[in-house]
């Protein structure tokens, strides 16, 4: 059995055919998924999910690139949600000096923002982080963010950043990036970084892994995720998948 720890299926690229998408995954034994919400749209149609789909669970933040938008009153609407017994993590939230939407110190303050309401709600934080590595960890560190714990979401750093992170009770989140050729860090750490300390996802719709590259991303292309840490590992299969599995649902806290 797979755990996607991280999915768009609440993205408009699935409004045609979303439960095609899921039947996929249940039918290459991805068993449960972790759909993540990040404004106001995406929040509402995971919370719709989550309902409908009783192998479907929820994460609800404000994503750092919208960070002008976000409200007090939307940090509010998404603290009422966490109490929803489905929502098992606050995010993704994070830095993303990328883009140039919203101002750094913008983004800095909704950060902390998130990472306090985590620790209200007693839920794992889920981490974006896209060219800001170490104002990311500098934030975790004094928000102490270990608290509570997390996953750092489709960790594309170094191996000495992802032992850092794993100090602060964070676990390391490999997706499709882990499968293309010249992904050399992910590889790295896929291959140093203890297996208890992974998690698999897919960031569907985006970043499908080798031989999909380039192509809209779902759920059932995880296991190839898998398949990589596997080889890289040189362990089972099997092995990746029971470990990965039983990290998330300890994180998570579900059955």
């Amino acid at each position: 059995m797979f755990i996607d720890t991280h999915v768009h299926l609440n993205a408009d690229q699935y409004e045609e055919d979303v439960e095609e998408v899921i039947q996929r995954a249940i039918d290459a034994n991805v068993k449960k998924m972790v759909v993540v919400g990040f404004d106001t749209k995406t929040i509402s149609k995971a919370m719709e999910l989550v309902e409908q789909y009783s192998f479907i669970y929820g994460v609800i933040g404000w994503h750092p690139v919208d960070a002008v938008d976000c409200t007090e009153s939307d940090l509010h609407w998404i603290k009422e949600l966490a109490a929803h017994p489905k929502v098992v993590g606050i995010g993704e939230t994070g830095l993303d000096y990328h883009w140039d939407k919203s101002p750094k110190d913008i983004q800095q303050e909704l950060f902390r923002k998130q990472i306090r309401l985590a620790k209200e709600v007693e839920l794992p934080i889920i981490i974006h982080n896209r060219d800001a590595t170490g104002d990311v960890v500098r934030i975790l560190q004094e928000e102490n963010a270990a608290e509570v714990g997390g996953i750092m979401h489709c960790y594309s750093g170094s191996v000495e950043t992802a032992k850092q992170c794993i100090e602060m009770n964070f676990l390391i989140s490999l997706g499709g990036p882990v499968t293309f050729k010249n992904a050399r860090m992910p590889k790295e750490v896929a291959t140093k970084i203890s297996l208890d300390k992974l998690l698999i996802e897919t960031d569907a719709p985006y970043l499908a892994p080798h031989p999909y590259r380039g192509k809209r991303n779902e759920p059932s292309y995880v296991p190839l995720v898998a398949e990589e840490i596997a080889r890289l590992k040189e362990v089972s299969v099997e092995e990746v998948a029971k470990q990965t599995t039983a990290n998330a649902l300890q994180l998570f806290k579900i059955q």
